[in-house]
């Protein structure tokens, strides 16, 4: 039986503009290996995270189209964060264009916003520590 999603792919157009993002929102490299032919294995992750993402430099049309797209225009992108402010300060620092304004919902406190890509994240600091509704709150909103 699987035990857990170990990674997922992202496409991006290059490796070092995309790793330059990601880790200054907090990303770290975890393997950067030449796989040769301009191909890499490039793998980030944040500090403790059990799900690591592939940066997958686009190759041929059909990737090249679906950078950005993966979601199909919604948020399938969720980061998680106990300091909503500091990190949505670090976004905009780094470049990514904020959706809206935040706001606060039975689940917690959200704004969608978007890496240089055009994907589409939430960042998101849970009301409950169990993410679902009842478990103890984490944060007053």
């Amino acid at each position: 039986m699987p035990k857990r999603i170990a990674q997922f792919s992202l496409l991006v157009p290059d490796y070092d503009p995309a790793i330059s993002f990601f880790t200054s929102i907090g990303f770290s490299v975890v393997e950067d290996t030449d796989l040769g032919g301009g191909k890499r294995w490039v793998r980030i992750a944040l500090p403790g995270a059990d799900t690591e993402l592939l940066l997958a430099r686009a190759v041929g049309e059909r990737q090249v189209a679906a950078i950005g797209e993966q979601g199909g225009g919604r948020v399938w992108l969720f980061l998680e964060t106990e300091d909503f402010a500091g990190d949505l300060d670090r976004l905009k620092a780094a470049g990514a264009t904020i959706d809206g304004v935040p706001r606060d919902e039975p689940y917690g406190r959200v704004v969608v916003w978007q890496d240089p890509w055009g994907n589409r994240w939430d960042l998101i600091q849970y009301a409950r520590a169990d993410r679902g509704g009842t478990g103890e709150p984490q944060t007053t909103l």
